[in-house]
């Protein structure tokens, strides 16, 4: 019973083969996707995309963290909701249209008006509820991730 125990103790060829992740890596070359510059190209690009504006936050889906939105405005109540025109990475869900009838809206004269119908809009690349459309064409984002403009 004693050999059996130490047969089964010993350690098999396969586990004394372990190497780790470092001991893989060839530091003498460069990484292919290394950019030192990324940082400063990446700038000019979103500062070009949002045409001078500035924005309150950059939107992302809060799935699959993909850019939604360079260019938003704040509620002023609803802090964790933002409107915008411009949009990337948006699919308006035409089929899912609901009617905002139970809430009314003034004018420029005081009167009141019904609002038209609002479709729902979603992530393009996963498909995550990220908020809606207005008849207007503006979006108002409900699920977004907001980071610093």
């Amino acid at each position: 019973m004693s050999e059996r125990s130490q047969e089964e103790d010993s350690p098999t060829p396969s586990s004394q083969q372990i190497v780790s992740d470092d001991d893989e890596i060839d530091y003498s070359t460069k990484p292919e996707f290394y950019d030192p510059k990324i940082d400063e190209k990446e700038e000019l690009w979103a500062q070009k995309q949002r045409r001078g504006h500035t924005s309150d936050a950059v939107l992302s889906c809060p799935a699959c963290f993909t850019t939604l939105c360079l260019d938003c405005q704040r509620h002023e109540k609803y802090v964790t909701q933002y409107r915008a025109i411009f949009v990337v990475n948006c699919r308006i869900k035409e089929k899912e249209v609901s009617e905002a009838g139970s809430k009314r809206k003034r004018n420029k004269r005081g009167s009141q008006t019904e609002e038209g119908p609002i479709k729902r809009v979603c992530c393009s690349v996963c498909s995550t509820d990220v908020g809606v459309i207005d008849e207007e064409e503006v979006y108002h984002f409900l699920n977004v991730l907001p980071s610093e403009a």
